[in-house]
């Protein structure tokens, strides 16, 4: 999730071109690019995410409220939620330990993800009653201190504009013992898995997914190459060490293609 403070770029432009796509996290203007992006695809955004995972985005994030080790009572955030999906799992899975749990916070930089997001959540399930959307960025939560005892973001950390400056504000609204929960995507080390990886991520998906969505920002051709780029899963670890994280571990899923990281804030 981008910064609010960075400048707004030239919409009438694609977010993304050949040239800054090159290193996408090195652009100085990156937030205000990935705001523009997502804004630009939110309408068809589960459409491509269910299309182009198999469905297996919402067995990822399954398996991240899993890996969160939910206890009652526990306050939860979802950063960079997007149209809610993790937001809302998190939510069904308190209500399975709780009779009346406090609502799960979901934050987006994208405003116009948040209403996709409400649109889930005012379904009229007990899942939506309990989540909450806001608009907010991950360098500046609208949380206080020590408020918080599970933090998640999902696909988004990569996007951000500083990652090591948003794992010291996670650091921040987490409760000391609380858990940082990082899904994220991850090129396969197994060379068989990443040649199919490398094919359908980086020439057949961004063909399909940017055709579905009638896309022009440049977003999934930016998607595949901000992974690629990004972090390995052992720098991750790393980064979330030295932000102050104990007990850093990682967790595979579907052939190394995404994988969850969970760290823990020291008491």
């Amino acid at each position: 999730m981008p910064s609010a403070t960075d400048t707004p770029t030239d919409h009438a432009s694609p977010a993304w071109d050949e040239r800054r796509l090159t290193d996408p996290h090195a652009q100085d203007d990156k937030a205000s690019r990935v705001e523009q992006m997502f804004t630009a695809i939110a309408p068809s955004y589960d459409l491509n995410n269910r299309v182009h995972s198999f469905g297996r985005d919402q067995a990822w994030r399954r398996a991240a409220v899993k890996l969160a080790q939910l206890a009652p009572g526990d306050r939860v955030a979802d950063v960079a939620c997007g149209t809610g999906d993790l937001t809302l799992a998190f939510a069904e899975a308190q209500g399975r330990i709780e009779p009346a749990p406090a609502p799960v916070v979901g934050v987006d930089f994208t405003y116009a993800m948040l209403p996709l997001a409400r649109g889930k959540a005012g379904a009229g399930d007990e899942a939506g009653a309990a989540a909450r959307f806001v608009h907010g960025d991950a360098l500046t939560l609208p949380m206080a201190d020590a408020s918080v005892d599970v933090l998640s973001i999902a696909f988004g950390i990569r996007n951000v504009g500083d990652a090591a400056a948003a794992l010291a504000e996670f650091s921040r609204v987490l409760r000391p013992g609380g858990r940082l929960v990082i899904l994220e995507f991850t090129v396969p080390r197994n060379p068989v898995a990443r040649l199919g990886y490398n094919f359908y991520c980086g020439w057949l998906m961004p063909r399909t997914a940017t055709l579905i969505s009638g896309d022009r920002s440049g977003a999934y051709r930016y998607l595949p190459r901000s992974v690629s780029t990004f972090a390995s899963a052992q720098e991750l670890r790393d980064m979330m060490s030295a932000a102050g994280f104990g007990q850093v571990a990682s967790s595979g899923l579907t052939f190394g293609i995404a994988a969850c990281h969970v760290g823990v804030k020291p008491v």
